[in-house]
């Protein structure tokens, strides 16, 4: 099972990605005339650079964004927007990350699990999510649903693989499943780069928005569609993996730890995140196992946003201070794995890879094609050690 929420390095510039998302409209209005208003059929919402160009980015902006319903805390998309999150039980909407292939992110993994005797959609398949919401019952139903199914066709429990905050997903998954299912159903657990402690970048996401270094796009035009995404809120720093008293963000007027989120949410003018960020907390807050081997990889030696310095908040791009991690997931957060080493009486491995970014899977520009083969090898190894 491949349960990934994937970043990757094509063209030398780093995307943050997630899995495709499509889109079939029937809107009442349109924020501009350029914007369609009704279509026949499904097209790719996420992503399509082509709906990233200026302009058309407000139409893209305006699809993509949730809406949140502080009776019912659901998010659901604008009037009108119909979002579905194509190839669940299969691999190509993780292969790519656009449907032109012209941006491979998974593509090696799956290959090399193929070139082994692996079959696609068979023995080796995707369980992708709407990476924008809060985990959904529906989207676990169904992923128990598979791994029964293959433990059925193929007379053996399956290995999960996740990435980012797909781990995040999969503890939440593996937390509600008996010990008994679990010893059944689940062989091992391999991590990649698992923010359990929520990443301190994410408050610049809030803040001030994040373009993910793709310059035709504005950081404070994206901000609103990324604070829409409850997910964003879910991942902000942990009170168990950082110190109370720890800075994340400086203004002029006021500093922001982790115990000022409120006050944070209220200053950036975005009540809404605080309802989302309450919703969400809870959900992987004990750091309970996983009642699972599992292989925690984690990569170290790269720069990530650590804290933030404002001088004019929250509309104009802070000055980042810098700490060690992968680029996106502070060392500290993917670290918490390491206490459930004498938690449970499932084995923990913990690999760290040092000098990378735990990207997957296109250009890792740092080393080129050796890095991204010595990953996809370290990868390997995590899961064939467990057969």
């Amino acid at each position: 099972i491949i349960n990934i929420n994937v970043v990757s390095k094509p063209e030398r510039k780093r995307y943050e990605t997630m899995y495709l998302l499509e889109a079939k409209l029937d809107k009442p209005s349109v924020v501009h005339y350029l914007c369609s208003k009704k279509t026949d059929s499904y097209f790719t919402l996420w992503l399509n650079l082509e709906l990233l160009l200026p302009v058309i980015i407000d139409c893209w902006i305006d699809n993509i964004r949730l809406v949140y319903n502080r009776t019912s805390k659901i998010t659901e998309p604008p009037d009108g927007v119909d979002i579905r999150v194509p190839g669940f039980g299969q691999t190509f909407s993780l292969e790519f990350l656009d449907p032109s292939k012209r941006s491979s992110y998974f593509y090696m993994l799956v290959q090399s699990l193929v070139d082994w005797g692996y079959k696609r959609d068979e023995d080796v398949r995707g369980a992708p999510y709407d990476w924008r919401k809060a985990p959904s019952k529906d989207y676990f139903v169904a992923l128990r649903k598979m791994i029964e199914l293959m433990y059925e066709q193929y007379g053996s429990p399956v290995v999960l693989i996740a990435h980012s905050m797909g781990n995040m997903y999969t503890l939440y998954f593996l937390n509600n499943q008996t010990q008994d299912w679990k010893d059944k159903y689940i062989k091992d657990y391999v991590s990649l780069g698992a923010p359990w402690g929520g990443v301190a970048k994410t408050l610049r996401v809030l803040a001030s928005g994040d373009n993910n270094r793709i310059p035709v796009i504005s950081s404070l035009k994206i901000r609103d569609q990324q604070r829409s995404a409850v997910s964003t809120n879910w991942m902000l720093p942990y009170n168990y993996t950082w110190p109370p008293d720890k800075v994340f963000v400086r203004t002029p007027t006021a500093n922001y730890t982790l115990r000022d989120y409120q006050k944070f949410y209220r200053d950036i003018n975005f009540e809404d995140g605080w309802l989302m960020r309450q919703d969400t907390e809870p959900l992987v807050y004990r750091m309970t196992p996983p009642g699972v081997r599992i292989h925690c990889l984690y990569g170290t030696g790269v720069e990530t946003p650590d804290s933030f310095h404002y001088e004019s908040f929250p509309d104009k791009e802070p000055k980042i201070f810098y700490s060690d991690g992968d680029g996106t997931v502070n060392l500290q957060s993917a670290l918490q794995c390491q206490k459930w080493v004498n938690m449970q009486k499932q084995k923990v491995v913990v690999f760290e890879l040092s000098g990378n970014e735990i990207l997957i899977l296109c250009f890792i520009y740092r080393r080129g094609k050796e890095a991204e083969q010595w990953l996809v090898l370290a990868i390997a190894l995590a899961v064939w050690s467990s057969r």
